[in-house]
């Protein structure tokens, strides 16, 4: 007889197998100058993007993808792209569960990861640490969802 109680084999399981960073680029167009101190702030654009592809029967990678532009004006200061994933086990969850796990669950696992990267990135740019604000993955989700596909 086991000590394990016979409910658990069925419970939804999402575990991670491995995190990795996939790609990271890091440019700065316009240095020394755009490295002068300056009065004026930079504008930033963050772009957040994520992208889910079943990788084995019960296996999935997940994809952040940041994109982040400083500018002041019209002159660039850095642009910096990072492109961070996890390799996730999902069990026994149910089918309608799947793409909201993957899309929702899966990149808020991920993105403390990714944001060190970026702040590392801009940091060692000879820029001040970009710290990215906390990204609602549910509403990034509910916004793809409601997007007319492309190939539809």
């Amino acid at each position: 007889m086991s000590d394990q109680p016979q409910g658990d084999a069925q419970q939804p399981q999402l575990g991670v197998i491995v995190q990795y960073l996939k790609d990271l680029s890091f440019e700065s167009p316009t240095a020394p100058k755009s490295l002068v101190p300056s009065e004026t702030r930079p504008e930033i654009e963050v772009g957040v993007d994520v992208q889910a592809r079943q990788m084995g029967a019960a296996e999935y990678e997940v994809e952040l993808s940041i994109n982040a532009t400083a500018k002041r004006g019209e002159e660039v200061s850095f642009v910096v792209e990072c492109v961070y994933a996890g390799l996730f086990s999902l069990r026994n969850l149910p089918q309608e569960m799947l793409e909201p796990v993957l899309l929702v669950e899966c990149p808020r696992i991920l993105f403390p990861f990714a944001r060190r990267i970026v702040a590392d990135a801009s940091r060692d740019g000879g820029f001040p640490p970009l710290m990215l604000d906390p990204v609602d993955f549910v509403a990034l989700y509910q916004r793809n969802r409601s997007r007319p596909r492309a190939d539809a």
